[in-house]
């Protein structure tokens, strides 16, 4: 009897407590929840420039005949921004731009033994630009958990976040415990560091913000290296990217940045743009840059029209998104976001190169989501949708110009890295050494899947990859010159390489073109180029426009030749499905250059320089159409191929072993995209509203 009286205290005690315990970290995890009145507020911030008084870089003197080809990063992370920090990385933004301008740089991470000499990096070429793009999310966050100084310091989820307190995880797990710590509060804050308002964080984002626009304007040397005032959105709506770099064209920008957490939606984030910085000062300008579209479950760019509004309504985001999207990240480390075969509502027949660098195996079958939002693109499940895809994207703009009036899929492209290291453009695919902190260990990032506890996503650090480069047409490397060639999207990305491809389209080229001395200057004088739209068809014209793409090969040391030049066209037909058809245009499609599995070593012939004029065999003037080029360079061994050798066969992981990853490929470039607009009446699909005139 005495032991079952002392057993029920002893359960009765062991329950007080273990309620205690619930209470106690209920309290330590308490969230500031979204309060839409912060965003109003955010209406009321200063727009000035930081810059010194006495500042000047003085006049960009640089002039040339014709736009050439500068090459910068995009999107760049430090250890200001959360993820990097949770990764060890210790890289600063200062320490970013010295490394896009050429000097070396470490990779120590937090907690090196004393002893440790982390391994260096030196970037394969100096960068011409580059914007330092922290997230916004979190950047108080994590720098109070960071101050001893600030009353956030000894909480627990700064302790977690830090990696005072361990879970009882593996090692190579804990960067990800340290990771889930912060993200875990998703749009909502740590009531525990940002206080009950979240006015803490707020407050301390504001003056990192302030010292990375100093840092920006001691890297900008003007015809010399640009820097751009930048940071990220970071948004995710049930485990779907719909992430965006946010570029600023001068100096003078607002001075506090609007995260996810103040905008849940991306619409919020543009009409803040638009009315702050945009309205809100002369000297303000701005753009957007979505990312990791792949990752999106169809949400990066699902129809405008198909939103549960108004036509009113739709025209005017679609309006407000062309105007502040002109640009789209094509790829980046977690993968390539330009197409994918699979696709059921894509038609037209697959195309081989767009198996490259995906995240999901390619012979992974995934059920097409159709005309509705998938999810869990961030954790490599749910189905795909084809307004995941650049491509689709940009063929689905035509449709919405049909629909609306406005095309807000408008797009040119770009690519970044997205390093998490403050490395931009770290180098080539030997060599590589990872996008964030922990990739240095190359038992690391040759793993397969690593998963954020709490199921916020999942990695894939093997899938990942080097990233690629923006390309900018612009007559100089200043921040007006290339700011203003991105909003006319005259740009381009390429998958690592400085290959420089050229798009030009026109009624009345001549198809010899290229065999001109002065190529280029005709071309400017009478074609468009990407980023163009087509003028109207010439009432006397008799077929279709001439199209003439070059390009030229990456002219650094180690580089590989050229393959082939392919346009890509896509358009929606009668019955409104997408369709694309590729086309080689230039170049040997024979594959007589091969890579060596043993040895990565490179044999056969290539390309130095190709031109090609050509003409859609299938134009139809009167159905509207979008075109983009893709360069293709001979076949060459992938990073974690390069990797897998270094190692000895007993010693390599399983995906060395693993049929489903690509251990060749083949480095890219891509043009933007030049449109032909038929003269088509808007469809209305409210029988409400009046039908809109053709236009």
């Amino acid at each position: 009897m005495r032991l079952l009286k002392y057993t029920f205290f002893a359960l009765c005690g062991l329950t007080l407590i273990t309620g205690a315990f619930i209470l106690w970290l209920r309290s330590e995890f308490a969230r500031v929840t979204y309060n839409p009145q912060i965003l109003a507020q955010m209406y009321q911030v200063s727009v000035e420039s930081l810059a010194p008084d006495d500042a000047t870089n003085g006049d960009c003197n640089q002039e040339y005949s014709i736009p050439r080809a500068w090459f910068g990063a995009l999107h760049v992370h430090t250890a200001a921004s959360y993820d990097a920090t949770a990764f060890g990385s210790t890289n600063t933004v200062e320490d970013a731009y010295s490394f896009g301008k050429g000097k070396p740089m470490q990779l120590p991470l937090r907690g090196d033994p004393a002893d440790y000499v982390a391994p260096e990096l030196r970037i394969s070429s100096p960068l011409d630009f580059m914007a330092v793009t922290d997230h916004a999310e979190a950047l108080g966050e994590k720098t109070l958990c960071y101050d001893r100084r600030s009353k956030a310091y000894g909480q627990l989820v700064c302790r977690l976040f830090r990696g005072d307190i361990r879970l009882p995880v593996e090692d190579s797990l804990q960067p990800m415990v340290r990771l889930a710590s912060q993200a875990i509060f998703g749009q909502d804050r740590s009531a525990r560091i940002c206080t009950d308002d979240g006015s803490r964080c707020r407050d301390s984002a504001a003056l990192v913000w302030q010292q990375n626009q100093r840092a920006t304007e001691a890297a900008d040397d003007n015809c010399e290296f640009t820097a751009f005032h930048a940071y990220e959105y970071t948004l995710a709506e049930d485990a779907s990217n719909l992430h965006r770099n946010v570029i600023f064209k001068s100096a003078t920008v607002p001075q506090a940045v609007v995260s996810a957490k103040e905008a849940p939606q991306p619409e919020q984030l543009w009409r803040w743009l638009d009315k702050t910085c945009i309205a809100g000062h002369p000297d303000c300008d701005v753009l957007a840059i979505p990312h990791n579209s792949n990752w999106s479950s169809g949400r990066m760019w699902f129809p405008v029209s198909a939103s549960d509004t108004t036509m009113v309504e739709q025209r005017t985001v679609a309006r407000l998104r062309a105007k502040l999207e002109p640009l789209a990240e094509v790829l980046q480390a977690k993968g390539d976001s330009e197409c994918r075969n699979g696709i059921a509502s894509v038609y037209g027949g697959a195309d081989e190169f767009c198996n490259f660098e995906k995240l999901r195996p390619i012979e992974e079958e995934i059920p097409d989501c159709g005309e509705t939002k998938g999810s869990g693109g961030m954790m490599l499940k749910g189905c795909v949708s084809r307004y995941s895809f650049v491509r689709y994207a940009l063929t689905a703009g035509l449709a919405e110009h049909k629909k609306l009036g406005v095309n807000p899929f408008k797009m040119g492209i770009v690519a970044a890295t997205d390093t998490h290291n403050g490395t931009p453009a770290a180098g080539r695919e030997r060599g590589f050494l990872g996008s964030h902190g922990a990739d240095r260990d190359i038992k690391h990032r040759l793993q397969d899947t690593v998963d954020v506890p709490g199921g916020i996503a999942t990695g894939s650090p093997v899938r990942y990859n080097p990233g690629g480069i923006a390309g900018v047409y612009a007559m100089q490397n200043s921040r007006a010159s290339l700011f203003e060639a991105m909003r006319r999207r005259e740009t381009f990305g390429t998958s690592g390489p400085r290959i420089t491809p050229r798009l030009f389209a026109g009624w009345d080229l001549a198809p010899d073109i290229c065999q001109s001395e002065n190529y280029l200057q005709r071309a400017y004088d009478e074609a468009v180029p990407m980023g163009s739209d087509l003028p109207s068809v010439p009432e006397s014209h008799a077929g279709g426009p001439i199209f003439v793409a070059s390009a030229a090969r990456d002219p650094r040391n180690g580089s590989n030749s050229l393959q082939r030049i392919q346009i890509i066209k896509g358009w929606v037909d009668a019955s409104g499905r997408t369709q694309q058809a590729v086309y080689d245009v230039a170049g040997n499609a024979n594959k007589r250059a091969t890579v060596s599995k043993e040895t990565c070593s490179v044999t056969g012939t290539g390309f130095s320089q190709l031109c090609a004029s050509w003409q859609d065999p299938l134009f139809d003037p009167t159905v509207s159409a979008v075109y983009y080029a893709r360069v293709l360079e001979n076949p060459s061994c992938r990073w974690s191929h390069y990797d897998c050798l270094q190692l000895k066969p007993a010693d390599r992981p399983p995906s060395c072993n693993d049929r489903s990853l690509p251990w060749n490929i083949q480095e890219r470039a891509w043009t933007s995209p030049i449109w032909f607009q038929a003269n088509e009446s808007i469809i209305m699909e409210n029988p409400d509203q009046t039908r809109i005139q053709p236009m």
